[in-house]
């Protein structure tokens, strides 16, 4: 419409870092169903989890929701090395 064809395919980067963004954003979805997986457990005295059990496990989710945390902010915080040297694009807009 506006003359200037759009590009169907982005950067293998920009790709990735997208993507990387995406499971940033999915994290919290996951560590709220991970942290309400035990209420499904079963209780009681004969053949429930013990409590020591369910805490280890909070903790255990904790660390590997904060784990996961650093790991995907590294990798979006990355920027690409420049090949020609010269300074990088300013970011565009949606409307771009």
């Amino acid at each position: 419409m506006n003359g200037s064809p759009r590009k169907m395919f982005v950067e293998r980067q920009t790709y990735r870092k997208r993507r990387m963004q995406d499971a940033a954003r999915f994290l919290p979805v996951i560590g709220l169903v991970l942290f309400l997986l035990p209420l499904f457990w079963p209780r009681g005295p004969e053949d429930g989890i013990a409590m020591s059990v369910a805490i280890e496990y909070i903790f255990a989710v904790w660390i590997a929701l904060v784990a996961g945390a650093l790991v995907l902010s590294f990798l979006i915080k990355e920027e690409p090395a420049l090949e020609d040297g010269g300074a990088p694009e300013p970011p565009r807009g949606r409307n771009d």
